[in-house]
């Protein structure tokens, strides 16, 4: 009888310890799992770069207030190009209409590329925003050139509903 207690005592001391592990690995997880997320989170103001930065925010506050033209003419060359002025004032002015001003945009995703292949060679910035419209939501998809230190809108597009 006692061979049999010893070796249930010392069963259940590995199960004890097990779960004793378990619980250490557990509570270690839950409380690392946390600082994993905020070290993944990326700032959007710093990771574009300033000046691109400063051409979204006027882009954007031209197109709200109908300064479509302004827009077209301060563009890069490969914007006018692919777009006449009257065709490129249209499209803005039905975002502005149909979706109004823009009150919050989020960084899905950014690409920045040194050399980007024809038509849109050079330094070029890709940036793709989940925003929120005064009248629904949208995905903006902007793509800007450094041309001579400063970045210029060389694509703008937007996909939502209320464009349907």
């Amino acid at each position: 009888a006692d061979a049999v207690d010893r070796a249930m005592k010392k069963a259940k001391g590995k199960r004890q310890k097990v779960k004793v592990e378990g619980r250490l690995l557990f509570t270690f997880t839950f409380c690392l799992l946390p600082f994993a997320f905020m070290s993944c989170a990326v700032d959007e103001r710093r990771s574009i770069p300033a000046g691109a930065q400063e051409t979204i925010d006027r882009v954007t506050e031209d197109i709200a207030a109908g300064r479509h033209d302004k827009v077209y003419d301060e563009a890069a060359e490969e914007w006018r190009d692919a777009l006449g002025a009257e065709e490129s004032r249209r499209i803005l002015a039905r975002v502005r209409e149909r979706l109004g001003r823009g009150n919050a945009r989020t960084l899905r995703t950014g690409r920045e590329q040194q050399s980007a292949s024809a038509p849109l060679s050079g330094h070029t910035l890709e940036l793709l925003y989940q925003t929120t419209f005064e009248r629904g939501d949208a995905v903006e998809q902007f793509t800007l050139l450094e041309r001579e230190g400063r970045w210029l809108l060389a694509r703008y597009s937007v996909s939502s509903d209320a464009l349907k």
